[in-house]
């Protein structure tokens, strides 16, 4: 019999997802749970298992294509056999007297699914699951899955539901960009195919950065203060927690110190330490501070985020930041750790390159920018010196930062950064 499988709701807010890979071929064999389909949203790229097993009749999206959620994107023949259609009944004997009309039937009541929250990301768990989740009154993003890379089961639903746990606190959700807030469509390009020329699919990972790139440069006035700093009293501290690190197994950069000097500063400049929620026009700032972190990966730019940073010393943040760079290149890396920073950083400075002007982190409020570090020539007490000095950039929304507060910031960051004493003190 052939089962139409509809893509699934994938998140609160997911109205979409993009076919990303198909795991399975027209003709293919799959059992229940087989990976079925990878699909991206703007939230999370999740692979989406087969809810039945099967023989794969119909393929009905290309890799690439946008999918509105509930579209029939597969299907499978699961070789029920279909119920005959019933016989038609033979047609009573004429009576000579007309009968009176039969009276209707009551109309049956359709059960009424238990309410449930909807959830707040893109939780891995097949229809019967979630029809499971929806019956026991149970929000999927509450439950800690147990199955193959951190699936959802009936049996953690069923244990959910008799432990009553409430839901813990949530970190920032991410602001999805107001529909007003797009960039006008381009025009189509008349230019002839050349000859050495190629093309590469504009979809998948590079379409999600392209698209969150496109939301914050056209709703975000930009605007971004470079500053000069000394890092030669860090560069000697660094290099005394290097020798620690390694005997933690630890590689110890200068973005941790980097890191615990930015929350310091926006200890000092709590404005600077939010987001702008613009469908509700409320700025909102966080006492903790959550610090994402631009990772260049294979599989394009992500940014992971380091929780709770205001609570961690230097070889915490390190450790986290060797864990979440090796998950997000490996592809292991969960979507609740993609999802949530206060503040985003990135870094450059192993590449090359003076400063540059980042795009912020939708919806973030700014980005700080670290760049190489190098020996260059400067005047202390009027002597010309050698010292290890780094561009340092913030870029910010003006709509809520000013000029003035981005300056005080900046001159907050290279005071803890050339007195790393202070940087301690304060941190």
């Amino acid at each position: 019999m052939a089962f139409e499988f509809k893509l699934p709701d994938l998140g609160e807010g997911v109205a979409e997802g993009e076919i990303v890979e198909w795991k399975v071929s027209v003709g293919q064999t799959v059992g229940e749970d087989d990976p079925l389909v990878e699909v991206m949203t703007d939230k999370a790229t999740v692979e989406i298992p087969s809810p039945r097993a099967g023989t794969i009749d119909k393929i009905l999206f290309e890799p690439g294509a946008v999918v509105p959620v509930g579209s029939v994107i597969v299907v499978i023949n699961d070789g029920a056999a279909s119920a005959p259609a019933p016989a038609p009944a033979a047609e009573p004997a004429k009576q000579e007297a007309t009968p009176a009309p039969a009276p209707a039937a009551a109309p049956v009541a359709a059960p009424v699914a238990a309410p449930v929250a909807a959830d707040t990301d893109a939780v891995l768990a097949t229809p019967a699951t979630r029809k499971l989740a929806r019956e026991m009154g149970v929000s999927l993003e509450q439950v800690a899955g147990t199955g193959p890379r951190g699936r959802v089961t009936k049996d953690d639903i069923r244990a959910h539901a008799a432990r009553g746990t409430a839901a813990p606190a949530s970190s920032p959700a991410p602001v999805a960009a107001p529909a007003a807030m797009v960039a006008p469509a381009a025009p189509a390009i008349s230019r002839a195919p050349a000859a050495h020329e190629s093309r590469t699919a504009y979809r998948g990972m590079r379409r999600k950065i392209g698209d969150a790139m496109v939301a914050s440069a056209y709703s975000k006035p930009h605007f971004t203060l470079v500053e000069e700093i000394d890092m030669s009293e860090v560069y000697a501290l660094r290099k005394q927690a290097k020798a620690e690190g390694e005997r933690r197994g630890l590689k110890v950069t200068f973005l941790p110190f980097i890191m615990k000097a930015l929350v310091a500063a926006l200890k000092q400049h709590p404005s600077i330490n939010g987001i702008f929620d613009e469908q509700a026009a409320e700025i909102i700032n966080y006492a903790d501070v959550h610090i994402g972190f631009a990772l260049d990966a294979d599989a394009g730019l992500m940014v992971p985020v380091i929780f709770d940073a205001n609570r961690k010393n230097v070889f915490e943040l390190a450790a986290e930041l060797e864990r979440l760079s090796t998950a997000g290149r490996d592809g292991s890396i969960k979507r609740e750790e993609l999802n949530g920073s206060t503040i985003t950083i990135t870094s450059a400075g192993s590449i090359g390159g003076l400063f540059a002007t980042p795009i912020i982190n939708y919806p973030e409020l700014g980005i700080l920018g670290v760049y190489k570090i190098e020996d260059r020539p400067v005047v202390r007490d009027g002597q010309i010196v050698v010292r290890k000095m780094t561009y340092m950039s913030i870029t910010l929304d003006h709509r809520i930062v000013d000029g003035g507060e981005a300056a005080r910031f900046m001159n907050t960051m290279k005071r803890l950064l050339e007195n790393p004493t202070a940087l301690l003190l304060e941190g």
